[in-house]
């Protein structure tokens, strides 16, 4: 095998290989045949996604009860009790909202292993026919995809993980990375709340509902950008979408507000 061959062959594998220990395994027959190969480190949660999630809703729950207490003509006082009140006990919700979904991932994940190691140990050659075919997808073939079966079949630990991973495309989550969630959401949802909050403590009503929705908007604009620019896509057209869904659902929840006010 040419240098050049042995290089596309190690780049066609690495982009087909996940950064696991499957993916380390799968590595390591390569280089026993001699091609080099290069490890990329990846990002194993979505810190941001978390972020979104909880500063997002904090930001538009906030506006909506702004608006709502303007429509009623309630007082500022009223409006600040009102926000404070809620930001507490949203970031405690939402918190527990990531909490509990993260451990029911969890507990999905650890069912379907359950499910998949009963198989293992009841049908041995039917799972060890299903690796095999995966990674003949891949474009493994020949001497090089009996020895990547081998060697995965071979663990028992290892061939559960690569039956979860390839076949059903699920990932453990870690108890640390359910309490991680709980907090990250928490978090940037009390702050989403006190971003449209404090212009009302400092200034007056109308000039603080403008400063209110510029912040908010200048926040929502720059997630969205953010998030297009760590993850893909364009950063204008993220920021704005972003934008439009945060403020749009708020004037949305105000319209309603004002209409149920006039009827009373």
């Amino acid at each position: 095998m040419s240098p050049r061959s042995a290089m596309n062959t190690a780049t066609d594998i690495e982009e087909r290989t996940p950064a696991t220990r499957l993916g380390r395994v799968i590595r390591a027959q390569t280089d026993a045949l001699g091609i080099p190969s290069h490890r990329e480190r990846h990002r194993k949660t979505n810190w941001l996604r978390d972020v979104i999630l909880g500063g997002q809703d904090g930001l538009v729950n906030i506006l909506g009860i702004i608006l709502g207490v303007i429509a009623a003509d309630g007082s500022t006082t009223v409006l600040l009790v009102t926000g404070v009140a809620a930001a507490i006990t949203e970031s405690i919700s939402m918190g527990a909202v990531g909490y509990t979904s993260s451990v029911s991932e969890r507990d999905y994940y650890e069912s379907e292993r359950r499910v998949e190691l009963e198989e293992i140990a009841a049908e041995p050659d039917v799972e060890r026919q299903e690796i095999r075919d995966i990674y003949a997808a891949k474009g493994f073939g020949g001497d090089l995809l009996d020895r990547v079966v081998d060697t995965i079949t071979a663990n028992r630990e290892r061939w559960l993980e690569t039956m979860m991973d390839e076949e059903l495309h699920l990932q453990p989550v870690r108890t640390f990375d359910a309490i991680r969630t709980a907090v990250v959401v928490t978090i940037a949802t009390l702050i989403g709340h006190v971003i449209p909050l404090v212009p009302f403590a400092v200034l007056e009503r109308t000039p603080a509902l403008v400063t209110a929705f510029v912040l908010s908007g200048l926040v929502l604009f720059g997630v969205g950008a953010y998030s297009a620019l760590t993850l893909v896509g364009s950063w204008r057209r993220s920021g704005v979408q972003m934008v439009l869904i945060g403020l749009g659902a708020a004037i949305v929840g105000y319209a309603i507000s004002k209409a149920f006010s006039a009827l009373a």
